[in-house]
């Protein structure tokens, strides 16, 4: 999940002695595999793994107290806006929606509230015992009435109808680090040295390679350049196809359409860690104390959905996505003569729309199918010829 933090800092570490140690499931995962493991699979064990993993465990993450703020965490007019676009997903669908990766429940909160009795189901699917547990406690305490609706799964549905919603989820998923080279692509990966972690490279094989290929014809890649090619969200939106029947999926993330994302001035790739609030370059470090992701590339993304079946329903902005959805309407309707309740609303606006904030650096992408061509989402400042 990504992530409002300030600018990203040179390479720092929680440790007093200034060298962290790496997780045991990492240096296991290391020796197993003779000496390296690609960095999509040290991500996924710095994030997931199952002892110490940074989504696992029960450090706090999420607001002031955490690591990052995400748009739901900035003001509830985030949820109720994008509660206008489920609610039309809906009406076209079925009355029920499933969340991914649901942080600290506070969307799904927002989102209930908004759709009230629209709304017959609403499923999360989240691996984190602990986050399980956070999600409840912020049911219960902000959307009480709806609370008894929501339910936890533990896999994917064999077959689902209504509404997906992806906050945040993609730039959490576990990307391969590549090395455009004069020498060949290489891929970049994790070894040990002593107790401690450090990047190495060799040749770039099978899929990742394939795609490196691809990414270099598509936007003239010329070495030397670093970046990520995330083959899980790949893998992800196409088993959209296998389960979603009529809906949509709304995916909202931060990250460009793939020519933005490989542009030449772009060279060392978009991987940070969000650690206290802070935006730094120590991945290999904060294993396990820190949020590790990397933009999303959305072309990507949208080649992924089409190739699987899935139509592309509409690409936008976050602040061109919440104005189509109204969200200057449900500002509104807090009277502005009552500076007291308006002016803090206004500001959390402001951070949500603000381009020097969230606003453009933070797409949402729609793909579906049986659900039309006209989202209310979208329905002015639609981008999909940019991707």
């Amino acid at each position: 999940m990504s992530r409002l933090s300030a600018p990203k800092e040179p390479e720092t570490t929680p440790a007093e002695d200034g060298e962290a140690c790496a997780l045991p499931a990492i240096r296991d995962a290391i020796d197993v595999a003779d000496g390296w493991i690609s960095f999509a699979r040290f991500m996924d064990l710095a994030l997931y793994g199952p002892d110490s993993g940074y989504y696992v465990s029960g450090r706090r993450k999420f607001g002031r107290e955490g690591d990052f703020v995400t748009a739901s965490g900035i003001s509830g007019l985030f949820g109720a806006t994008v509660a206008r676009q489920v609610a039309q997903v809906l009406e076209a669908s079925a009355p029920q929606v499933l969340e991914f990766g649901a942080g600290d429940g506070r969307l799904a909160a927002d989102l209930l509230n908004a759709l009230g009795e629209s709304v017959e189901g609403y499923a999360i699917l989240e691996l984190s015992p602990a986050l399980r547990e956070a999600q409840r406690a912020t049911l219960l305490a902000q959307a009480p009435r709806h609370a008894e609706r929501v339910t936890w799964l533990d896999r994917l549905p064999a077959r689902f109808d209504g509404c997906v919603v992806a906050n945040e989820v993609l730039d959490a998923m576990p990307v391969h680090l590549v090395a455009w080279t004069d020498g060949g692509i290489m891929e970049r990966g994790v070894a040990r040295d002593g107790q401690a972690l450090t990047y190495a490279d060799r040749p770039a094989q099978g899929a990742v390679a394939e795609a490196a290929q691809d990414l270099a014809r598509r936007h003239g890649i010329a070495a030397p350049y670093l970046s990520e090619i995330n083959l899980a969200a790949q893998a992800w939106t196409r088993s959209l196809a296998d389960w979603l029947g009529t809906g949509a999926a709304l995916l909202i993330d931060y990250g460009f359409p793939g020519h933005e994302y490989y542009h030449p001035q772009r060279r060392s790739g978009t991987l940070m860690c969000h650690h206290r609030h802070r935006a730094v370059d120590a991945p290999l470090t904060l294993a396990g104390e820190a949020d590790i992701t990397a933009h999303v590339d959305f072309s990507a993304v949208a080649r992924a959905a089409s190739g699987a079946g899935l139509d592309i329903l509409g690409f936008a902005t976050q602040a061109a996505f919440l104005i189509d959805c109204g969200i200057t309407e449900i500002l509104a309707a807090t009277p502005a003569s009552d500076a007291r309740a308006y002016l803090p609303l206004a500001n959390q606006a402001q951070r949500l729309l603000s381009s020097a904030e969230m606003g453009e650096l933070f797409k949402v992408l729609a793909v579906g199918r049986g659900v039309g061509d006209e989202l209310v989402g979208f329905a002015r400042h639609d981008r999909r010829g940019a991707l």
